[in-house]
């Protein structure tokens, strides 16, 4: 009888931990100590405190750009503009800098003003229009490409002539956490902006309707819900953690970069589902998107550093895309 009510216990154990989601986070953070390791042993420049400043660097943007899409993708939805969008808004922040002369928290803010339109935008789209998001943010993401080529007259826009524009990303507000090795406030940036999303979804209703227009939308829209306005709202949000994505990379190339963007989506959505976030929606956590996102880091520098040419990287990253959705259909089944 004991034995019995034991294997009940485990087996209830082992399903509540399946259901959350924790088993995936910790596949992920031990998967990430592999790459570390598996990396430090394949190189011996690998582990070098510059090399992980420059990691955590590379993960303040595809970090920032996944939190962003985990919103969307935990209702059920799928945002494929965010790379363009990001360089949308790194351009609209050169506009207003560069060719317009204003001053610095003017350009931050329209760049991130313009994020934020962008994800309304997608968001009407979707739940107005009814236009399923893949269809939708494909639409946007040639759209955003094409402004963004047209706004720039297809010329990179440089931040010379603005003081401290640089600093956003490449500055060092806190200082040496180790002597010699100053943490970039990129870093900080994608770690404050992880917090403030992260308690956003635990402990305000933008958050509780989130997980549940991912989990069943029908149910909330019977229940008197206005399902529309708060998917615009969601979009809207996301849209503007894009733009500070694209403040970012902009200060850290101290440019903006119209051709720019292709591509980053899919390292973020990969970062978003390595790191537990169900493609179905209603499942997902911030926590788990930065672990996947430091996987992604991780592997891009690690392949790079041990000197693999660029192509084999994209079909490692293409094989982790494709591990990532089988390993979500494996839990859902």
């Amino acid at each position: 009888m004991t034995a019995s009510v034991d294997v009940k216990k485990e087996g209830g154990f082992l399903a509540g931990l399946i259901k959350s989601g924790a088993h995936q986070k910790l596949l992920a953070f031990a998967s990430l100590i592999m790459l570390l390791i598996g990396f430090s042993l394949g190189s011996p420049n690998f582990m070098q405190m510059s090399n992980m400043i420059a990691i955590l660097q590379a993960t303040s943007v595809i970090g920032v750009l996944a939190i962003g899409v985990t919103l969307i993708i935990i209702t059920g939805g799928i945002d494929l503009s965010i790379g363009t969008m990001m360089t949308f808004c790194a351009v609209i922040t050169g506009v207003f800098l560069t060719y317009w002369g204003l001053p610095l928290p003017v350009g931050v803010l329209a760049g991130i003003g313009a994020g934020a339109l962008c994800g309304f935008c997608s968001g009407t789209f979707v739940a107005k229009m009814n236009i399923p998001p893949f269809i939708a943010t494909l639409g946007m993401m040639l759209i955003f490409k094409g402004l963004s080529l047209v706004i720039s007259g297809t010329r990179p826009i440089y931040f010379n002539d603005t003081p401290g524009f640089d600093q956003i990303s490449r500055g060092s507000l806190i200082g040496d956490v180790i002597p010699g090795f100053p943490i970039p406030n990129g870093v900080l940036i994608l770690f404050l902006v992880a917090i403030g999303v992260a308690y956003i979804l635990s402990r305000t209703v933008l958050g509780r309707y989130t997980y549940a227009l991912g989990s069943n939308e029908e149910a909330v829209r019977l229940s008197g819900v206005n399902t529309d306005r708060w998917k615009i709202a969601i979009y809207t949000f996301a849209g503007a953690i894009c733009g500070v994505a694209g403040v970012l990379i902009a200060s850290r190339l101290n440019s903006a970069q119209p051709a720019l963007g292709l591509g980053y989506e899919l390292e973020a959505i990969a970062a978003v589902v390595i790191g537990g976030t169900s493609l179905s929606g209603g499942r997902g956590t911030i926590l788990g998107t930065l672990i996947g996102a430091l996987i992604m880091s991780v592997l891009t520098n690690g392949l790079r550093v041990m000197s693999v040419a660029q192509e084999w990287q994209t079909v490692a990253t293409g094989a982790i895309i494709i591990l990532a959705v089988y390993a979500d259909m494996s839990r859902k089944k």
